[in-house]
């Protein structure tokens, strides 16, 4: 990896200049070690192009999809975690590129949704997996996505499992931090229709939030850019009149260009939305959940699983309809 020096986009710039900044756990920034973000060279977009040349939808796909740099998503079906994020991180820093990864394996994961139920078999499975996570990335520089879902998803728990998640969450954040020390991460807040950003800020907070680098927004969900950063402002105004500090935010714009109809689970009509970069708003605009991906048999996905690359979804979601 090279030192690049860059001007990194101001985040949370609607605030009050008076707001404290949370330091990150981590001293090192991964935007200036190096030269933009990574191209997932085997996302599923990237595989149905390479296998479906001869398709009418290709080259829109290739075009305006899989050629954008993209987070991978890594829990039990990626084997091996250690070995995986290892060579995900490396392959990334051999081209002085910054990889997204999303640890995405928590115990009882999407308990009250049940689309993604799964993850590791118990918390103590977790904390192994996670250190094996982290390890595999060491001092690569990277950014992670801690969790997608695990804040918001409080409806049908118990005050102890919510207690158990937390705890786990905080172990995450304590280990990543000691093993991965260029590493940026963001715990997950869900959006802005959630839960009000009085009830996220202090679920962040419990949670371990002053150990992480940020909070993310708007995972696989499709609301616009603007209210998703005005949700993560408020969260923050909340953050710092509780706890005393705030932190930068980055919002998955993947799949917001046309906004949400009010349906999370594959609703039609959905439009790709503004492509990685830094800066736009938030500290980061990123690609977390990948546009065509399923998000469960629903909506027009019925019959696929989540996760599942549908390229007539992908296609749609090019032009919007």
């Amino acid at each position: 990896m090279r030192l690049r020096l860059r001007a990194l986009a101001v985040a949370l710039f609607t605030l009050p200049l008076s707001l404290a900044v949370a330091p990150s756990a981590h001293a090192a920034d991964p935007t200036t070690m190096t030269s933009g973000f990574y191209v997932d060279p085997d996302s599923s977009p990237k595989r149905w192009v390479a296998a479906n040349h001869g398709d009418g939808r290709a080259g829109a796909i290739n075009a305006s999809i899989a050629n954008t740099p993209m987070a991978r998503w890594f829990g039990s079906w990626s084997g091996a975690v250690g070995t995986a994020t290892g060579a995900y991180a490396g392959a990334a820093d051999r081209v002085d590129k910054l990889p997204v990864l999303v640890a995405y394996n928590i115990y009882n994961r999407d308990y009250c949704g049940g689309h993604s139920a799964g993850g590791a078999a118990s918390p103590s499975a977790y904390a192994d997996w996670i250190a094996r996570f982290a390890g595999g990335i060491a001092g690569r520089p990277a950014v992670v996505i801690l969790e997608p879902d695990s804040l918001g998803d409080y409806g049908c728990m118990t005050q102890a499992q919510i207690d158990e998640r937390e705890s786990m969450l905080t172990g995450a954040l304590a280990g990543i931090s000691r093993q991965a020390p260029n590493t940026w991460v963001y715990m997950d807040a869900g959006n802005p229709r959630w839960a009000d950003a009085a009830t996220m800020a202090r679920r962040l907070h419990e949670a371990g939030l002053r150990q992480a680098h940020g909070f993310s927004l708007n995972i696989s969900n499709y609301i616009t850019t603007a209210e998703n950063t005005a949700y993560g402002n408020a969260v923050n105004r909340e953050l710092s009149s509780r706890y005393g500090y705030t932190k930068p935010f980055v919002v998955d714009t993947s799949r917001n260009g046309n906004g949400s109809n009010g349906q999370w689970c594959n609703p039609s009509g959905r439009r790709i939305g503004t492509p990685t970069q830094l800066g736009g708003g938030a500290e980061m605009l990123l690609w977390i959940k990948t546009p065509g991906e399923s998000d469960g048999n629903c909506g027009v996905g019925g019959g696929s699983s989540a996760g599942q690359f549908l390229p007539e979804v992908a296609y749609k979601m090019i032009y919007g309809y």
